[in-house]
């Protein structure tokens, strides 16, 4: 997938439908454990422009052997957000990864003044090894990732309540949410059992980030299962936005 986003455009990218990763795909006998899904996207981004990439959650059956790589380039002032949400084998059928594995590589890099700076490079791998580690996912069966690339640096008073929002939105939400910043954004990580929780709280921080931008309240697309009731009113959205609006930067 290549996406271009023009100058001062803003898009919102998902899928129509979760993404399913067989453990069949491309077995034979000249390759038993199957055959490598691979997903490549290509997000370039240029000036003041604002993509949103929210695809719906994947689920690798047990042996599926996924890859996905993202390369997103920017201009000054544009703004990234993704979220994504993986499913390591389907618990509610009793299976695991087994030989199964899930890869991922993002990397963000932008335009400035002074050449192409780096924000991001994160290079993840989750197979059952560490789906069974008490160092990797402790036996949980969800991972997610939360990435914001802002479009101007944050002050350091905004990023301290921004973090802050972010711990406080974890509330009543099953599983272990940690975030923290980047130099000029936001990371946030989900592990545990429910791909609902990790939705929520990526939703929440959504909302925080489009808080920031100066935009709408987020209206999450139709094709998305099992929202929160009520967690975008007008006043809450209205009174946080002016909040921000009023403290000094």
């Amino acid at each position: 997938m290549n996406v271009k986003a023009k100058a001062n455009s803003r898009g919102l990218l998902t899928s129509a439908a979760a993404q399913k990763v067989y453990g069949s795909v491309g077995r034979s006998k000249q390759h038993p454990k199957g055959r490598w899904t691979n997903q490549e996207c290509q997000f370039e981004l240029e000036t003041n422009s604002d993509l949103e990439w929210l695809p719906q959650e994947l689920v690798v059956f047990e042996g599926g052997l996924y890859e996905q790589r993202m390369q997103v380039d920017l201009q000054p002032g544009a703004s990234f957000l993704s979220a994504e949400v993986v499913r390591l084998g389907r618990t509610a059928a009793g299976e695991t990864l087994g030989e199964g594995c899930w890869r991922s590589s993002l990397e963000i890099c932008r335009e400035t003044p002074n050449g192409r700076h780096w924000e991001l490079v994160d290079r993840l791998e989750l197979n059952s090894e560490v789906l069974q580690s008490l160092h990797g996912m402790a036996k949980q069966p969800v991972f997610g990732s939360f990435v914001w690339a802002a479009p101007d640096p944050l002050s350091s008073e905004v990023m301290k309540e921004l973090l802050k929002s972010c711990r406080t939105d974890r509330a009543n939400l099953d599983g272990s949410m940690a975030c923290g910043g980047l130099n000029q954004g936001l990371v946030a990580r989900y592990m545990g059992p429910s791909s609902q929780a990790a939705r929520h709280w990526f939703t929440r921080l959504w909302a925080r980030t489009r808080q920031l931008r100066k935009l709408s309240i987020p209206q999450p697309p139709r094709e998305w299962p099992l929202q929160e009731d009520g967690t975008f009113s007008e006043e809450t959205f209205t009174k946080t936005h002016q909040q921000h609006a009023a403290s000094p930067h």
